[in-house]
């Protein structure tokens, strides 16, 4: 084995780390007798040769000794090398991805190529391995020859011959995903995969098989789901926790056949003609059981298969959840489906089953609009159980939902009473954070929350988010207004004054707590120089929101002021105006900021003006021409202000919608400001835009891959601005 390799230049290589000259050690290490050092090796392939997917020329140096490995039934844990290699070639580039290579990419776009033609071209031992003795094997190689090999039709039908005689079920399991995958990269097969899909859904297989088989049918023919789905599904479900299935139980009353045999077609179909078009494949996952002993290893490949070992534990079907998490994405757009699917599975004696459903309700949510009280009262119902696993996810996924999280409001105050051990989270490094009850019930403006804030406020290290949560509740936090004070007032002007104050500022601001006006200008004066900028713009927005309770401040405003062209200058013109209700002192330092060079305080300089309303009229040319401008932000920002110091729409509302056109990030900023204009015209484009948005199903802001905190809050909000501006009741708000 390995002949040749130390025949390789690999020292005048690189991987993600440096010099490439420990890659025949890796390689040997995933040949080695132990498994501790296999697994290193493996971690160590995935961590520097393909790095993040990355192929270096290492990587592709790697290729022929790595289909070595998998040819040699002497090698051990040889399943995990199939799904290296299957990563390291399945990566498709088409026209439109060369074209948007840069010259430093070049070389990257031309090893990926290479990559895949040369694992492709040996994909066919991939055939041989599809009944290896080794179940993980057997369960590494379905995908990867729907991934790599050149001809469907005949990995296709390999798959249909095995299935039958497979025994180990996550083993068939994988042969029905595998069928899937080629019908997603071939689409002219699609039909007949979804046909022989829809024929082991309904045959008398294992409640299992013929869960994938369903999930694989919303995956690459969803239309061909049957419509009784949801109930079907939840069946299924009952079957597999009233009879569990361990790995190796086929389930469906056939005989156990020795790997290698081979059965007769499931159906008399004839094959399709020449091979279609193959299409860029998706991501490749690892499946981590039915694969023998685990030992765990300081590596990040240990930790992973640890932990999806720990989460398997004591299931019976522990890819149960992925084959539903497969079913919903397939199920895409039909929100009342999939509602109804996560409900059933609330209501399951299963936890674990409910674990997956409460993530998944999250996910959901976080995508899709529709109507969830239901589904939210389900979620708020696990808050009481006394798994903590549940309960954490549910507290968690309900933070995320502001107003949506109604339905769990006296489930949250239930838990929030029953544990103030968790008012507050504490870290290895960084201050302490509400816990995610705490935050939730917050957010919903529940007075029920305030006790545990001022627990928060009474710790030596107050909460990083403590002033954001007080901010949502409004009035119903006033009684914190004078510890907010008193905490202030002992806060130390030095190098930590920041982390320090700024939670208090934030909850001062959100208060409007004039009173506590001193306190703060006892930061703004003495901001130290570590984060002072930042100190004295929580400082100056506090004093802004107090208004003219906050007179006292007026005189350090103005010194701020007279330094036109700074980002104080432009915030204490804020605050001033707020304040004083004086035009002609702050106009000429905000006039001042529309000149930076800084977009950023172009934008609030704009921002500002706005907020002046006519008295800013003679700014307006200067808006005017910023509408032209390059930067997204500022154009809308200045049209904004150009109708507010105008008072005439017309002009900025073409602006608006071609900007609400350009980016899904501006839309709410757009929305408020229409809903502020009064009713918006009928048969106008903008009616036409805001009901385009209000008929559309997925959330504005909805990523691929990624999500942010308040995703779902900022949705609603636009869906909200949206009524608003077409009902015309003009209450919108710029903050």
């Amino acid at each position: 084995m390995f002949s040749g390799i130390d025949e390789v230049d690999w020292a005048s290589m690189e991987h993600a780390y440096g010099p490439a000259d420990d890659v025949p050690d890796l390689l040997r290490g995933l040949a080695s007798d132990d498994p501790a050092e296999r697994e290193a090796a493996l971690d160590g392939m995935y961590g520097a040769v393909h790095h993040q997917g990355d192929v270096y020329a290492c990587t592709l140096a790697c290729i022929p000794f790595l289909f070595e490995l998998v040819e040699d039934p002497g090698v051990q844990d040889r399943g995990g090398v199939v799904e290296l290699l299957t990563s390291i070639g399945g990566f498709d580039l088409d026209e439109d991805d060369e074209a948007e290579f840069d010259e430093d990419e070049i070389e990257g776009a031309a090893n990926y190529a290479m990559a895949a033609a040369a694992v492709t071209a040996g994909a066919g031992v991939f055939f041989e391995l599809i009944a290896d003795e080794d179940p993980g094997v057997r369960l590494a190689a379905p995908l990867a020859l729907a991934t790599l090999h050149r001809h469907p039709v005949r990995v296709l039908a390999l798959l249909r011959e095995r299935l039958p005689v497979e025994p180990e079920e996550e083993v068939r399991l994988a042969l029905v995903e595998a069928a899937g995958r080629v019908a997603l990269r071939h689409r002219p097969l699609a039909g007949r995969v979804a046909k022989w899909l829809n024929r082991l859904a309904g045959r008398a297989h294992s409640p299992g098989l013929r869960l994938a088989a369903l999930a694989q049918l919303a995956r690459c023919s969803p239309d061909g789901l049957p419509g009784d789905v949801v109930p079907v599904v939840a069946g299924l479900l009952r079957e597999m926790r009233s009879a569990p299935e361990e790995c190796g139980d086929r389930g469906d009353g056939g005989g156990h056949a020795p790997p290698g045999a081979t059965a007769a077609r499931e159906d008399d179909e004839p094959e399709p003609g020449p091979d279609a078009e193959p299409v860029e494949p998706e991501p490749v996952t690892a499946a981590e059981t039915c694969r023998g002993e685990h030992v765990t290893t300081p590596t990040l490949v240990g930790q992973l298969r640890s932990s999806a070992a720990q989460e398997a534990a004591g299931r019976g079907a522990p890819w149960a959840a992925d084959l539903l998490r497969t079913l919903h994405v397939g199920l895409d757009d039909r929100v009342g489906d999939r509602t109804a699917l996560l409900a059933d599975q609330l209501r399951s004696p299963d936890r674990r089953q409910r674990i997956d459903a409460v993530r998944m309700s999250g996910g959901l949510i976080r995508a899709w609009r529709g109507p969830y009280e239901e589904l939210v009262a389900l979620v708020g119902e696990q808050l009481s159980d006394p798994e903590p696993r549940l309960a954490e996810a549910a507290s968690h996924v309900l933070e995320e939902l502001f107003d949506l999280a109604a339905p769990a409001a006296d489930a949250l105050a239930a838990r929030l009473a029953a544990d103030p051990g968790g008012w507050v989270k504490t870290w290895a490094s960084g201050p302490p954070g509400l816990g995610s009850t705490v935050k939730a019930l917050a957010r919903l403006g529940d007075a029920r929350a305030v006790p545990a804030l001022a627990a928060a406020l009474e710790l030596p290290q107050v909460a990083h988010d403590v002033g954001f949560a007080v901010g949502h509740l409004g009035a119903a936090a006033r009684p914190l207004a004078g510890a907010l004070r008193r905490r202030l007032a002992e806060v130390a002007l030095d190098e930590g004054a920041y982390d320090r104050a700024s939670p208090l500022l934030a909850g001062l601001t959100g208060l409007r707590a004039g009173e506590a006006a001193p306190e703060v200008l006892r930061v703004l004066r003495g901001a130290p120089e570590y984060r002072g900028e930042w100190l004295r713009t929580a400082a100056l927005r506090a004093l802004g929101s107090f208004g003219p309770a906050a007179r006292e401040a007026v005189p350090d405003l103005r010194a701020l002021v007279r330094r036109p062209g700074t980002a104080s200058a432009t915030e204490a013109a804020e605050a001033l105006w707020a304040i004083s209700g004086d035009a002609e002192a702050v106009l000429p330092a905000l006039i001042e900021g529309l000149r930076s060079d800084q977009v950023h305080d172009r934008r609030a300089a704009a921002v500002a003006l706005g907020a002046l309303g006519p008295r800013a009229a003679v700014v307006a040319p200067r808006l005017r021409g910023l509408l032209e401008h390059e930067e997204l932000w500022l154009r809308v920002d200045a049209a904004i202000a150009l109708w507010e110091v105008s008072g005439r729409p017309e002009e900025t509302i073409e602006a608006l919608l071609t900007a609400w056109e350009r980016s899904r990030h501006v839309r709410v900023r757009v929305a408020e400001c229409l809903a502020r204009m009064g009713p918006v015209p009928q048969g106008s484009a903008a009616a036409h835009v805001l009901r385009s948005e209000l008929a559309s199903v997925r959330r504005h802001n909805a990523m691929d891959g990624g999500y942010g905190s308040h995703d779902i809050h900022e949705d609603e909000k636009l869906l909200a601005l949206c009524r608003q501006a077409l009902r015309g009741t003009g209450k919108g708000t710029t903050t």
